[in-house]
């Protein structure tokens, strides 16, 4: 990688993940490092949420720094999943997500609301499945949430919503993720996030129709075309494993 002026250079893998300043300082954790994985941003925000796309979507095991970093930095400002002098007022959250084709080329939108404050997430994926989207939404919308928070959170996946509601998802675990006909579950990887998420969240999921006219839920569907067209793509390692 050349030095780029006045760029911020996040490393996932390498010597020593984290944040760096200049391509020298760098470039000392990602050289002679086998897999070194890293990338140069024009800001730090931009770094923190690719470096916190990396631990969603990666299967390796995440260096415990780079955990601390992300979730002390990636909701520094006052958000909706910080706390507040009404903690008992529950997160409003609206969820998308879809690929075109099915699968194709995807992303997720979400939509955070406590009170007065509103934050926005989104990311593309080169190669994905319009359920897999769906569940991102709803894994990163829980993990932006700096403490355990009372949730209302609006999907218009019927698959989502009713394999938590009909505890079809504790019956796949409960048999090593077979479901009845003998066939392993599909999407075990973002299932296991997102049932350790709502151990901690106290989440009510309700089901809303998609391109009816409500207001959040187009502004998510708006989101994931616009994530769908970015030219940083990140690749969905889970649903390649499957």
């Amino acid at each position: 990688m050349p030095k780029l002026k006045n760029k911020i250079y996040a490393i996932f893998q390498g010597k020593k993940p984290g944040i760096y300043s200049t391509w020298d300082e760098a470039s000392e954790q990602v050289q002679g490092f086998k897999g070194a994985k890293y990338k140069s941003f024009a800001s730090y925000d931009e770094a923190i949420i690719w470096l916190r796309e990396c631990t969603l979507t990666t299967t390796d095991p995440v260096d415990e720094h780079l955990i601390t970093l992300i979730k002390s930095q990636i909701d520094k400002s006052e958000s909706p999943g910080s706390s507040t002098r009404n903690s008992d007022e529950k997160i409003i959250i609206h969820t998308d997500g879809g690929a075109s084709p099915n699968p194709g080329k995807g992303g997720y939108g979400v939509v955070l609301q406590k009170g007065k404050q509103r934050k926005e997430l989104s990311s593309g994926y080169e190669l994905t499945t319009n359920n897999r989207m769906e569940m991102m939404a709803c894994i990163v919308a829980l993990q932006a949430l700096n403490e355990p928070s009372k949730v209302v959170l609006h999907t218009d996946s019927k698959y989502v919503v009713d394999s938590i509601s009909k505890g079809w998802v504790k019956r796949w675990q409960s048999k090593d993720w077979k479901k009845s006909d003998g066939k392993l579950a599909e999407n075990i990887d973002l299932w296991k996030k997102l049932l350790a998420l709502l151990e901690k969240h106290q989440v009510d999921f309700r089901w809303v129709k998609g391109h009816a006219g409500n207001v959040e839920n187009e502004r998510c569907d708006t989101l994931v075309n616009e994530a769908r067209k970015s030219k940083s793509l990140l690749q969905d390692k889970g649903y390649h494993k499957q």
